[in-house]
């Protein structure tokens, strides 16, 4: 191929501001993240896609968005340049060292609290990277985003992700004191009976709980008053008498301690949630990811509200 009329332009270069737009998700953000200005990157876009004879980004008034030319593109640009700079790494003798910047989302609730610990204890042994923390109750687009690696409260189900399981959040049925009178907190079918609120991410409808000492189950369905995805909100309504919840043991248990709350149904779990690390296959990791996934797995059982998590098979994910 002719590659006069693409002039000097590097190859490189033009693939890594690609992602960088992909990531901001406009040009001028993606500038100001390359320290350029936007008719640079508006520039080394439109090589880009001469180069490989492809409409990568539709443009509008308001948005920026992929084609599925594009979508196919920024994947193996990500993989281009990983490998770049693990190859670059490796030559000049820092394969061991981490360096650069490590894009971490997180659990809103957990980010800010017990997860802090490892991330205090990784900037300590990591001096040389830099971690962009991001506390979300979602699931990622890795490529997309520029995400290296996700902590996930909840099943992995995407087989193009690595699922590294660590630990266990165990989960308890809670009330007020209001909600509860008259009723004795161990009758199933009582309990049932109550108004109900929903962590949609969880449960939704339909509640499923195991007799912690005998081999059976119970299912009931329930019409939530209030259903959220935020579990913030939802122990809140809780201990303000709207209604009877399944949370993280953790969040609440200053609550049953001051006795805004009491655990309902003892004898009776719900399944605790999994806790996995998550993040994309690849033929290499940098050692900022390596480092982060060590630290992660040493020090997740030494947190609060965090067990060891019981045999499953990987098909249980």
């Amino acid at each position: 191929m002719d590659d006069s009329r693409f002039g000097s332009a590097d190859r490189l270069e033009l693939l890594q501001t690609f992602i960088r737009i992909v990531e901001t998700g406009s040009l001028s953000a993606a500038a100001q993240r390359l320290s350029v200005s936007q008719p640079t990157v508006s520039r080394r876009l439109k090589t880009l896609e001469n180069l490989l004879g492809l409409r990568l980004i539709q443009r509008s008034t308001h948005r920026l968005s992929l084609t599925d030319d594009g979508e196919r593109c920024v994947r193996h640009a990500q993989a281009v340049c990983e490998r770049w700079a693990s190859m670059t790494e490796d030559l000049q003798g820092m394969t061991e060292t981490p360096r650069g910047r490590l894009r971490v989302l997180v659990p809103h609730a957990f980010g800010q609290d017990q997860l802090v610990v490892v991330l205090e204890s990784y900037l300590r042994a990591c001096p040389g990277v830099s971690v962009e923390w991001l506390l979300h109750d979602r699931y990622p687009d890795f490529i997309a985003e520029g995400i290296d690696c996700a902590i996930r409260v909840g099943k992995v189900e995407d087989p193009a992700v690595v699922a590294v399981p660590v630990a266990e959040v165990p989960r308890i049925v809670v009330a007020s004191p209001e909600v509860v009178a008259g009723i004795e907190i161990d009758d199933i079918d009582a309990v049932a009976a109550l108004p109900w609120l929903a962590l949609r991410t969880f449960y939704r409808d339909r509640v499923s709980l195991t007799h912690a000492e005998e081999d059976r189950e119970h299912h009931f369905t329930i019409a939530p008053r209030v259903s959220t995805d935020n579990l913030a909100a939802i122990r809140q309504l809780a201990v303000s008498g709207f209604g009877v919840a399944i949370v993280s043991a953790w969040r609440v248990a200053d609550d049953l301690e001051d006795g805004r709350l009491i655990q309902l149904l003892p004898i009776w779990q719900a399944s605790p949630l999994p806790v996995y690390l998550v993040y994309p296959y690849a033929d290499d990791y940098p050692p900022r990811l390596r480092r982060f996934v060590e630290l992660v797995r040493e020090q997740a059982l030494g947190m609060s509200g965090l067990t060891a998590r019981r045999e499953r098979t990987w098909g249980d994910r």
